[in-house]
C-alpha cells in the first residue's frame, strides 16, 4: 500500500485533518508528519518532515498545506529529489504528475475550498507520470 505523508502548519491544520480520512478512503496509508494543532508554528519544519519521509520511502508521496501553499512549496523544493507542485485546480494536479512526476502536492487552505482540495487530491493521486520526453526534462531538473 502506497504511503502518503501529510503535513501542515497551523493555517493548514484543519484541511489536513479533513483530508486524512479522505486519502485513506482512496486506498492509501496516511502518515501525519505534523503539525498537531492550530497553535502558531513554522511551516518549514513540517515541509522538512514530509520531504525527508518521501525521500526515504520509495513509492511514497507527500501532501503539504499552509495558508497559500507558497511557503510549503518553496521549502519542499529545497530538497534534492523533491518535485513539489502548488496546485489550485485539477488540471494543474494532473499535469504536475503526468509531465513533472511531482512527488509532493502543495495546497493553500486559505485560497481553495475544501471540496476543491479533495478533488485536486483525488486527481493528483490517480494521475500517473507519462515518462517519455517528460523523463528527459525531469532528469534535467534532478541534475541541478
Amino acid at each position: 500500500m502506497k504511503i502518503v505523508y501529510v503535513g501542515s502548519d497551523h493555517a493548514g491544520y484543519g484541511l489536513k485533518e479533513l483530508i486524512k480520512p479522505y486519502v485513506i478512503g482512496l486506498g492509501y496509508k496516511v502518515e501525519d508528519s505534523g503539525c498537531f494543532s492550530e497553535e502558531s508554528c513554522d511551516y518549514p519544519n513540517f515541509a522538512q518532515n514530509v520531504c525527508r519521509n518521501v525521500l526515504n520511502n520509495d513509492d511514497s508521496l507527500g501532501i503539504l498545506i499552509c495558508g497559500t501553499g507558497i511557503g510549503m512549496s518553496m521549502a519542499a523544493n529545497r530538497f534534492k529529489g523533491i518535485r513539489a507542485a502548488l496546485c489550485a485546480n485539477e488540471y494543474q494536479a494532473r499535469m504536475s504528475r503526468a509531465h513533472n512526476d511531482a512527488n509532493v502536492l502543495c495546497l493553500g487552505s486559505r485560497v481553495i475550498g475544501q471540496d476543491l482540495a479533495l478533488s485536486i487530491i483525488q486527481v493528483w493521486l490517480e494521475s500517473e507520470f507519462e515518462g517519455g520526453r517528460h523523463q528527459r526534462r525531469v532528469n534535467i531538473i534532478e541534475s541541478f
